[in-house]
């Protein structure tokens, strides 16, 4: 596995024909802004998709700044695959003016939801157990619990809920809608 720079990485594959791009971050993640022609495959897929890797392509990986696209890079490492990561991933590619794909309106994937919101209650149930009453405590323990739950059956009651904000949802546009329009 070798890193590289976004202008490395054009020096490196500028004698080669195809180059396969595999964007190991989330749906939403890759919908706000990923790389012309690459692929989404998830770091948790990663596992269960190895046939979407290019046989005989060298690989670059890409996430938001790098560390999931190093850790998807050892798992890798096994399977003999041409894999180079992109230092700094998006954020770098953006900064260096390259052009990006967007599929939807920039927002925060939600798994970056779920971390905030955890985070504020079990810091508001802390807080107001040390200053207003000890049973506030409770609120920072169920937290634990429904991250817990989220954990061992893959089902996140508080995703669940964030995916139904309007934010969240897919704007869709029905084609005889528009064309009445």
């Amino acid at each position: 596995m070798r890193e590289v720079t976004v202008p490395e990485l054009f020096t490196r594959t500028a004698g080669l024909a195809r180059v396969q791009y595999v964007d190991v971050r989330s749906a939403s993640e890759f919908a706000s802004g990923h790389v012309p022609g690459a692929v989404n495959i998830p770091m948790e897929q990663i596992d269960s998709r190895i046939d979407d890797l290019a046989p005989d392509l060298p690989i670059v990986l890409i996430c938001q700044g790098g560390a999931r696209a190093r850790m998807v890079a050892e798992l890798l490492r096994p399977c003999g695959k041409d894999l180079t990561v992109l230092q700094g991933g998006m954020t770098a590619w953006i900064k260096a003016g390259q052009p990006v794909v967007a599929t939807t309106k920039t927002r925060w994937s939600l798994e970056r939801q779920v971390r905030l919101g955890a985070g504020i209650l079990v810091l508001l149930g802390t807080l107001l157990a040390a200053t207003v009453n000890f049973r506030w405590l409770f609120l920072a323990g169920f937290v634990g619990l429904g991250l817990s739950f989220a954990g061992l059956t893959d089902v996140c009651p508080m995703a669940i809920l964030l995916a139904k904000l309007p934010w969240n949802r897919e704007n869709h546009c029905h084609l005889t809608q528009a064309r009445r329009a």
